[in-house]
């Protein structure tokens, strides 16, 4: 195996359906990469899993009727199937209602207090008369301080990103009952950020090259306003117990906790595969990658707020001094993927989810359009006529029109591969630009750069398109079989290379390519939903059944004589009356 590589991804609140902003920001990048690390021959772990305890939860609970257990136990299979059905292969997809994080965090709590970072202090706090409860940060919304947006959380602005104090609020009401609250006095745990903003900032500042510049300079200059304590607990009765004595009725604030999932979620997998201590080959080996993806609305809580836990925890379940926890390699944030101008919002409804959308369009068309539009450098837009315009003239027009009438010609006229003649100067030019796309993509896709790297694979689909309108093996075939076959063997060529080129991008109908193609061994895993029993308690997990695809990310020939499946369409080419059904159906929703 080559280097070990963890590919965090930023976990949903599970207090609604998965959308396509959810899929671009976060999952979708996160997917490609890892299937290419696979590809190369890293070990990759790729973990993340539902928050359970957020303040959305309890609201959407007490909107209900229900428990947040309920509520997020819900949403939380969903997440399940539809990520399966979506293809992002996690190696763990969990949870943050286990035992097993309840214990890992309370264990990183417990080690913060005792080396110092943790202090307890009263605080004052928004408090509803009408609800005679405290209010959590979610269930306050107001005027941003920092740039007027309207309906800012307590805890967060969505418009300008900056972390918030729900007292900063201009005009703060009760996001239950629209009550105006009145402010208390309670007493909290802190975690003590502004005795660790110098190593924070050391951080940010060494060896961040690759980091992209928005999430870079957002973060400096963040940590260079000043870093105060932040409150690590709160009056609510859902989520992870305080573990000290005296404060039973109080919980962990879930922006602490649900970072820690990255450990924690590692841990369980680890147990779950046999071996209590594979995870630390991710996490104390300072060679490893430790890749976060997650939407900018994260990017204070993954380069600022994780990274100050991991640097006030040191050491934790390791003996050897030497050893410390890795920090994170790179934090490669997308801006937000819009929806007619507006983000998507679970909470407004503002949304295309992904249990919806996959009831109507195969899994790699999404995909597909996803990553052509991604927002990694600036916000984009979700548009049903590109959606369609790209889905016929570039999945289906350029990649899927090529595969199938290929392999359609030649398994009617060969039924395998054909054996080739004498190569021409077009044939062999077509060849040498294979290894070439290998390299570029793959620079592309360790980089993160990953619409660029589709771009690029695409290119040689063309080139391979062009090649077929030069060599035209249907009209060959009238004349001289041999040289057909020719053209066809160096067409099936460039078509086995790009079945792996786009196979993180494509990974279902890449693998029923690699199928027609005579292979017997799959380019990757099956995922699957697993039931486990662990102190007791049962839940479900998404995993990934990581059959080895190492060594596939290079140029392999077809040998000739392969016999070859009957093919079928991989892609659907899209009636353009979709377009109109798609916004009749969002202005109705």
């Amino acid at each position: 195996m080559g280097k070990k590589v963890l590919v965090a991804i930023a976990w949903p609140y599970a207090n609604g359906d998965l959308h396509i902003g959810h899929l671009a920001g976060a999952y979708l990048p996160a997917d490609i990469y890892a299937r290419y690390n696979r590809l190369v021959g890293n070990d990759v772990l790729m973990v993340s899993g539902s928050d359970s305890h957020g303040t959305p939860i309890t609201v959407r609970a007490d909107k209900e009727d229900l428990t947040p257990r309920e509520v997020f136990e819900r949403y939380h299979n969903r997440f399940l199937e539809t990520q399966e059905q979506i293809g992002i292969s996690y190696d763990l997809f969990t949870h943050t209602d286990t035992p097993n994080h309840h214990r890992v965090a309370q264990d990183l709590f417990l080690q913060l207090l005792e080396h110092g970072y943790i202090y307890k202090e009263t605080q004052k706090q928004f408090y509803s008369e009408t609800l005679q409860r405290y209010l959590p940060d979610r269930y306050v919304e107001g005027t941003c301080p920092d740039c007027g947006y309207l309906e800012a959380r307590g805890d967060q602005c969505d418009n300008c990103g900056h972390l918030l104090d729900a007292l900063d609020l201009i005009d703060p009401r009760c996001k239950i009952d629209g009550s105006i609250p009145v402010v208390r006095e309670t007493e909290h745990f802190f975690l003590d950020l502004e005795k660790l903003q110098a190593v924070i900032l050391a951080y940010l500042e060494e060896g961040k090259e690759d980091w992209r510049p928005n999430v870079l300079k957002f973060s400096i200059n963040y940590v260079k306003g000043g870093l105060k304590g932040r409150p690590i607990t709160r009056d609510i009765t859902w989520g992870i117990p305080v573990p000290v004595p005296g404060y039973e009725s109080k919980r962990l604030y879930v922006w602490f906790e649900a970072v820690m999932g990255y450990l924690s979620a590692s841990i369980e997998w680890a147990k779950l595969s046999g071996d209590p201590d594979a995870w630390k080959q991710w996490w104390y080996d300072p060679e490893a990658l430790t890749v976060y993806f997650i939407g900018k609305d994260n990017i204070p809580f993954h380069t600022i707020i994780w990274p100050a836990e991991l640097k006030g925890i040191d050491r934790i379940y390791e003996d050897d001094p030497d050893k410390h926890l890795n920090l994170p390699y790179d934090v490669p944030s997308n801006e937000f993927m819009n929806l007619a101008g507006a983000q998507f919002s679970k909470s407004r409804g503002h949304m295309i989810t992904l249990p919806d959308v996959l009831s109507r369009y195969d899994a790699d068309a999404i995909r597909y359009y996803i990553t052509v539009v991604m927002p990694e450098t600036s916000d984009s837009d979700f548009l049903w006529d590109d959606f369609l315009q790209r889905n016929n003239g570039e999945l289906v027009g350029v990649w899927g029109n090529l595969s199938h009438r290929v392999l359609s010609f030649t398994y009617k006229y060969f039924e395998a591969v054909p054996e080739p003649g004498p190569l021409a100067a077009v044939d062999q030019e077509l060849l040498d630009k294979v290894p070439a796309a290998f390299e570029s993509v793959g620079q592309r896709l360790a980089a993160r750069q990953f619409r660029t790297a589709l771009l690029e694979a695409l290119n040689l689909a063309r080139e391979a398109n062009r090649y077929l309108e030069v060599k035209s093996p249907w009209v060959q075939l009238k004349q001289d079989k041999e040289a057909a076959g020719t053209s066809l063997y160096v067409a099936l060529q460039a078509i086995n290379a790009l079945k792996v080129l786009l196979a993180p991008f494509l990974p279902f109908s890449s693998e029923r390519l690699h199928q027609v193609l005579g292979y017997e061994t799959p380019l990757f895993g099956e995922q699957y939903i697993e039931k486990v029993e662990a102190d007791g308690e049962t839940h479900h997990v998404l995993r990934y059944a990581s059959e080895s695809a190492a060594g596939k990310w290079a140029f392999e020939q077809l040998p000739a004589g392969r016999p070859l499946q009957k093919p079928q369409p991989i892609f659907k080419k899209l009636d353009e009356s979709i377009v109109e059904e798609e916004l009749a159906r969002m202005g109705a929703a």
